[in-house]
């Protein structure tokens, strides 16, 4: 069985990668949201807006894509 992908280098390299990647989506995420007229993460977990929770989640995917093919590219 070959276990390349344990080295320590490799495992820190996707841990940074993972690490930047989800700094990406909030960021990007926190500039949305003031860029909007409303709060996006209040109205979705106070006010229980379901339909802009699912718009939230389709762009996180989004963005997680740019940034999955920006890091793989």
């Amino acid at each position: 069985m070959n276990l390349e992908w344990l080295h320590p280098e490799v495992v820190l390299g996707s841990v940074l990668y993972a690490v930047i990647g989800v700094l990406v989506l909030w960021i990007s995420f926190a500039i949305i949201d003031k860029l909007t007229p409303y709060k996006l993460w209040e109205e979705i977990v106070e006010h229980k807006n379901i339909a802009l929770g699912i718009v939230v989640a389709g762009m996180f995917v989004a963005i997680g894509q740019i940034v999955a093919a920006a890091i793989h590219g």
